[in-house]
């Protein structure tokens, strides 16, 4: 079997939630491998969309060797990312990033993932979306909606 494209956190799907573009999100990763601790906080209750993959880890990662400040969603799809090695892992947590970057794995969060659309011309604009994350508190830096904006050709008004 070959490696998975993408494995996912939660905080990415949740984004594209809030943004009701998860038809975008499904677009950009055709198939999207989860941990059961991120389908949990995710989707509570509710079945996962069926292009959503959930994976058993075979080896956890004890909270000893990441920051104990990580969730369990957050090692657990560091544990499945270094069990699958997809090319990306979809984190947007800084600590999280660090700690799988530290294991040599390939991190996008969700301003790149909407970077990814605009440059694939799945969306119009990046602007609107960015806007949008913002006002749904979700948190980026000024460094990086304004990178972010640049990055495709945006104007920043």
């Amino acid at each position: 079997m070959n490696a998975p494209v993408f494995v996912s956190n939660s905080s990415p799907i949740i984004g594209f939630e809030r943004l009701n573009a998860l038809d975008l999100l499904q677009q950009l990763t055709t198939t999207l491998h989860v941990p059961e601790a991120v389908r949990r906080e995710v989707f509570g209750a509710r079945s996962a969309p069926d292009w959503i993959i959930v994976r058993s880890i075979s080896q956890p990662l004890s909270s000893l060797s990441l920051s104990p400040r990580l969730g369990a969603g957050e090692r657990e799809a560091i544990a499945l990312a270094l069990e699958l090695q997809p090319r990306y892992l979809l984190l947007d947590d800084l600590a999280a990033r660090r700690a799988a970057q530290s294991l040599n794995i390939t991190v996008i969060g969700t301003v790149g993932l909407l970077i990814l659309a605009r440059q694939k011309e799945l969306v119009d604009a990046l602007k609107p979306y960015l806007d949008s994350l913002l006002a749904l508190d979700f948190r980026i830096s000024k460094t990086v909606y304004q990178l972010a904006l640049r990055q495709v050709g945006e104007e920043l008004n």
